[in-house]
């Protein structure tokens, strides 16, 4: 019979690459979600049964305990970038992680990928960085043979970050940005899943990974390239730290009082984030020891935001009929 793998947060923007990785690989995946019904897309992934979406709320010993069962390898990629009800920092991010690693060796459990950021640091001013840290600490005291994956901002065709930003361009001439001299290593969605399968089938060693791409850029640079991509002029704006401060405050409290039914465009917490440059330290290991070079994002960011171009699919066909004269 295939090894199992349970990937926890596997139907999110990391974790549905890294099952359909393992479905490849030919092990049977099971992916834990607080909602299976909206993770039923991940089953073609593999054939018939190989992946199954199945309950998991991370929050509770007993439902984490359930879904380990039988299981040869666990990957957390539960997080959050803002709080909603019961899902705080503290609850999904440090609390969480601490409960997987602490499951995860009482029942055996061979190996554990820990899904975290560049950035962690117990100390940090954001609730975000902190109980990444204090998650990370808690994971290598209950299993310190693990693997804990830190990426930078990571992109992809269904990222929450040029996807939302290309968005934007659409409302009017000017883009907004917090922290526009901050500086960023964009990394590949495929790349963090290649690195995870590696440590799940324990092809990469113990210990911390830093994961950026090939390129550091400006918040303000990388706006450059996406209006690039999308073939759109844009005067990228740069939102003072006080007056950011400011705004996340009110959108947390428009939040709050919603009791979550309207998003924060930006929270205080992620203004707090976006204070500090998001790129490797070279302290820790990176894709140099797990064997393969990062994908650049010029390389994948045109197949995924040519939507957002004026004229859309049709904009390569309009820009070689310019060239055609009538006769």
């Amino acid at each position: 019979m295939s090894k199992l793998v349970t990937i926890i947060g596997g139907s999110g923007f990391v974790g549905r690459y890294i099952a359909r990785r393992m479905a490849q690989d030919g092990w049977r995946v099971r992916v834990a979600v607080r909602r299976p019904n909206d993770a039923i897309f991940v089953r073609p992934y593999g054939v018939v049964g190989q992946v199954e979406p199945v309950f998991c709320n991370i929050r509770d010993d007993g439902s984490v305990r359930d879904v380990l069962v039988g299981a040869e390898a666990v990957v957390n990629c539960v997080g959050v970038l803002s709080e909603t009800g019961k899902n705080t920092f503290e609850a999904t991010q440090a609390d969480g992680a601490a409960r997987v690693a602490r499951i995860a060796a009482e029942m055996g459990t061979k190996r554990l990928v820990q899904i975290s950021a560049i950035g962690a640091d117990a100390e940090a001013d954001s609730e975000y960085a902190s109980t990444k840290a204090r998650g990370e600490a808690a994971v290598l005291e209950h299993f310190p043979e693990a693997v804990i994956l830190r990426p930078s901002i990571i992109f992809g065709s269904e990222d929450e970050f040029f996807n939302r930003f290309a968005a934007m361009t659409r409302l009017g001439p000017i883009l907004p940005v917090v922290g526009a001299d901050t500086r960023f290593q964009p990394v590949y969605v495929d790349d963090v899943a290649r690195a995870a399968q590696m440590a799940v089938k324990g092809e990469a060693a113990s210990g911390i990974y830093e994961l950026g791409g090939p390129d550091v850029s400006t918040f303000r640079e990388l706006m450059g390239q996406m209006l690039d991509v999308i073939e759109r002029r844009r005067l990228v704006v740069n939102i003072p730290f006080p007056i950011a401060k400011l705004m996340g405050k009110v959108f947390d409290l428009v939040q709050t009082m919603s009791f979550g039914l309207i998003r924060a465009q930006i929270t205080s917490d992620q203004v707090a984030n976006l204070r500090h440059d998001n790129v490797v330290s070279g302290e820790h290991k990176g894709f140099d020891d797990l064997g393969f070079a990062p994908t650049s994002l010029e390389a994948v960011l045109p197949d995924y935001l040519w939507r957002f171009r004026p004229s859309g699919q049709y904009a390569a066909i309009k820009a070689s009929a310019k060239g055609l004269r009538s006769r």
